[in-house]
């Protein structure tokens, strides 16, 4: 078996390629940085540029499926630019990757293309499944939607096609879990906005391992990866404290000063969605990391 992987040096695909190599599944992978490219056996590098249009079509050759994590980090200021940027890495990926495929020969039968739960609005008390229509009006949900769209493409050329709807990733040593752990170390720790604001967090060894489980039994259609058990920001922050032996003392940082700070990006902490996992559950994917107990034993 063999998949190409799209942003598999990125933080999900690092463990992606590992989790993969651990199954028996070679995969080749595409960069746009020239000097990360390795050619061994079982993991094979080629280039390509979203932004001119370029690809390598030796990357497609034996795979199966490709899994696509491509796009810039969200994780920047929303300026103009950015916003550009955060979108346009994303689009012009998906739709490099759909029309090579159009003019090669390929085996390529499934397409799995991250996504993000911030499609969803921002509510304390709805509890959001796949079948759910409602849009937020947000930046992120306006890229989501575009994401999405591009992706369903694949589905007209006769592949399957899988959305995975990607919350908060956490792990050990890069992303937004070292961004929430940091203050609290250094005993500066406080809950966010309201702090009743949900978190749909997943371990960084789940949402690679339901990839490969799509992958594995061919599942097609929208999933949510998150655990099967959000928690708010405030009993988060409450909990790292606890694992960190680290006093609270500070109040809560009130929403005006974080958009103050951080701009319209201000929605990643000020706001949240409550997703549910069941779907995925159902369907026999069984999680290592089921509740933010287990995650922070393991993360910290």
């Amino acid at each position: 078996m063999k998949v190409l992987i799209t942003g598999a040096t990125g933080l999900v695909g690092k463990e992606l390629v590992k989790q993969c190599h651990q199954d028996g599944i070679a995969a080749n992978y595409l960069t746009t940085s020239k000097v990360k490219i390795e050619n061994r056996d079982n993991y094979k590098g080629f280039y390509w540029n979203p932004k001119k249009g370029e690809v390598d079509s030796n990357a497609f050759e034996g795979v199966s499926a490709i899994i696509n994590l491509a796009g810039a980090s969200i994780a920047t200021r929303w300026t103009k630019k950015n916003k550009k940027i955060i979108m346009n890495s994303r689009v012009d990926a998906i739709n490099l990757l759909y029309n090579t495929l159009q003019n090669i020969d390929h085996s390529v039968t499934h397409f799995i293309s991250a996504s993000g739960i911030s499609i969803y609005p921002n509510s304390k008390t709805k509890l959001y499944t796949e079948e759910d229509i409602q849009v937020d009006d947000s930046f992120l949900a306006e890229v989501v939607v575009a994401w999405e769209t591009a992706t369903a493409k694949f589905k007209n050329s006769g592949m399957e096609v899988s959305k995975v709807r990607t919350g908060v990733v956490l792990a050990k040593d890069e992303g937004a879990f070292l961004k929430l752990v940091k203050p609290i170390k250094l005993g500066l720790g406080a809950s966010l906005a309201s702090g009743e604001q949900w978190q749909s967090w997943i371990h960084i060894e789940d949402i690679a391992g339901i990839y490969i489980f799509l992958f594995k039994i061919q599942l097609e259609g929208k999933y949510n990866a998150v655990a099967p058990n959000p928690v708010q920001n405030k009993k988060t922050t409450k909990m790292i404290a606890a694992k960190l032996e680290s006093p609270l003392w500070l109040p809560n940082i009130p929403a005006f000063v974080l958009k103050l700070i951080l701009g319209e990006m201000a929605v990643l902490v000020v706001e949240g969605q409550l997703v549910s996992s069941q779907k995925i559950e159902k369907l026999g994917y069984q999680f290592k990391f089921y509740n933010l107990e287990n995650a922070l034993q393991d993360l910290l």
